[in-house]
């Protein structure tokens, strides 16, 4: 079982259980001890882990956890009566997750008054279970796996039966978007993925503090220590529940080691195909995706669209950058007749990662890794600073998450809506060997004000290849500004081929850049 499969039913379609207490049931939760705790102290905290060799959390009788698997886990749920602020004052109610074979860290929960914390004390008397759940033979005290914010208990759907942000398994969490779906994640810091001959290191938090809010207050705030064999860590989480869903996040990174691929604000999807390239008969949906396109605003203020591919082989893509504007893995096709399921691709959130401070200079990172089923995250997005990353060093970065359904600040340009590839070659004659054919779709902006009888122009560049063939025309659907860049390309051999592609027309940049890594058929 992988994770992404395990979350998805540990997640659901934001579903909380809203049964009914027993009679036996506890009233109350239970509170540790009071302690001071503030985001500087933690940050203190972090910075004296990291100075010492790592250690990991005790799991609590691991062989009871392993029992508890994908049906047993599923089949435990949070009473929501014993929800924390299930009366207030917080207008979102907080619910926890059990521990399992899959969540087998503990996460201990707090609650902030003040600035005094106090545990919230795990019993398995909190959880709806079986009699016969391996869960019941827990010690006292477990932990928790992980939270997730429940709806507005004054607002339009059911608090205790949807919820819009969750945090779970290592430093992952997710939120809902405009169109109330769950779908890619976020991770509080991504070490070394996807480095040849090196095993990726999954940070964990370990430690929660919810702020308690002033009644009728919109945002919510969260602490969060983060440990793990690399990097010890502490965040400040402030998240709103709006029409989408933003979070604004500052952390301080301490190091414990060198890291190669030192991931910011890592964004984690699936992609198995779309339109651009679909395997014969693989499945009868037309499209499966998460996400479909990586998005850049460079700090030279250019805009990108990255197609995303399902590689032959992982493959790591760097677009090199100073003090970038934003980038984000976007699901822009929302036509559900291109999905066909009830799973809802066409709604799931885009994620835009926003600077707050000046990040300096480094490169979003885009990791590809092949896949033949949809249950398996093989997209990675991530900020890497250009300087390396060096045992004893540190990081601060502030920056702002935009859970949506599309970009929040568009370009004015004519955005990129589809890639499409086939056999190059004209038709009535023979295709020629080595040959593909790439039609490129542009909607929007100035494409919709061009004169009639004004073509725009392709602008081509590849890292290698020969260009034919090449052509701009409307797409023949009535729609203003939607047009399409066709060419084909001609290259020897199987290594990937860079190409670049935007629309222009009498010197007027008229289209976002299209970017397109191309693995050409063995």
């Amino acid at each position: 079982m992988d994770r992404r499969s395990f979350l998805a039913g540990a997640l659901g379609t934001f579903a909380a259980s809203g049964a009914p207490l027993p009679a036996c049931a506890l009233e109350r939760l239970r509170f540790g001890p009071p302690a001071p705790v503030s985001f500087e102290a933690l940050k203190e905290r972090a910075k004296a882990m990291a100075r010492e060799p790592y250690q990991a959390a005790p799991r609590p009788s691991p062989e009871v956890l392993h029992e508890i698997d994908y049906d047993a886990h599923g089949r435990i749920r949070f009473k929501t009566d014993l929800a924390l602020w299930a009366d207030g004052p917080s207008r979102f109610p907080v619910t926890f997750f059990h521990m399992g074979r899959y969540f087998q860290s503990p996460v201990r929960m707090h609650v902030v008054d003040g600035g005094t914390a106090r545990e919230i004390v795990y019993d398995s008397g909190y959880f709806d279970m079986p009699a016969d759940s391996p869960a019941h033979r827990l010690p006292a005290n477990s932990g928790f796996a992980g939270f997730r914010f429940q709806e507005a208990r004054d607002g339009p759907l059911d608090w205790r039966k949807n919820d819009w942000v969750a945090f779970l398994g290592a430093s992952y969490f997710r939120a809902i978007g405009e169109l109330l779906q769950y779908g890619l994640s976020a991770r509080g810091v991504a070490i070394d993925t996807a480095v040849f001959g090196v095993t990726e290191d999954f940070p964990s938090f370990t430690h929660v503090y919810f702020e308690t809010p002033q009644a009728g207050t919109d945002a919510v705030e969260v602490l969060a220590l983060l440990d793990g064999p690399s990097v010890a860590g502490a965040f400040r989480f402030v998240m709103r529940r709006g029409k989408a869903v933003v979070m604004d996040i500052e952390k301080a990174l301490y190091l414990r080691r060198d890291v190669a691929r030192l991931g910011i604000a890592p964004l984690t999807s699936m992609y198995w195909y779309s339109e651009t390239a679909k395997p014969t008969a693989i499945d009868w949906r037309p499209e499966i995706h998460d996400s479909d396109g990586l998005s850049l605003w460079t700090g030279a203020g250019e805009r990108i669209w990255r197609p995303l591919n399902n590689p032959p082989r992982t493959t790591a893509s760097a677009f090199a950058d100073a003090h970038p504007r934003g980038f984000g893995l976007m699901q822009r096709d929302r036509l559900f007749d291109h999905y066909l399921d009830g799973v809802y691709y066409d709604r799931r959130p885009s994620l835009w990662v926003e600077p707050l401070s000046d990040w300096g200079a480094g490169s979003v990172q885009l990791i590809e890794i092949p896949t033949d089923d949809e249950i398996h995250d093989n997209i990675v997005a991530l900020w890497v600073p250009a300087e390396p990353a060096r045992a004893g060093g540190s990081y601060e970065f502030r920056y702002r998450l935009h859970w949506v359904a599309d970009e929040p600040y568009p370009p004015a340009l004519a955005q990129c809506v589809a890639t499409r590839l086939g056999n190059g070659g004209q038709a009535g004659t023979a295709r020629p060997k080595g040959v593909r054919k790439f039609i490129v779709e542009f909607k929007g902006g100035p494409l919709a004000r061009l004169p009639a009888g004004v073509l725009p122009e392709p602008v081509l560049w590849a890292s290698r290849g020969i260009f034919s063939n090449v052509r701009a025309e409307a797409v023949p659907n009535d729609v203003p500004g939607h047009w399409r860049a066709e060419f084909d390309l001609a290259v020897a051999g199987t290594e990937p081929v860079e190409l670049r592609c935007y629309l222009k027309s009498d010197g007027e940049i008229l289209s976002e850049t299209w970017l397109y890594q191309h693995h050409p058929a063995v």
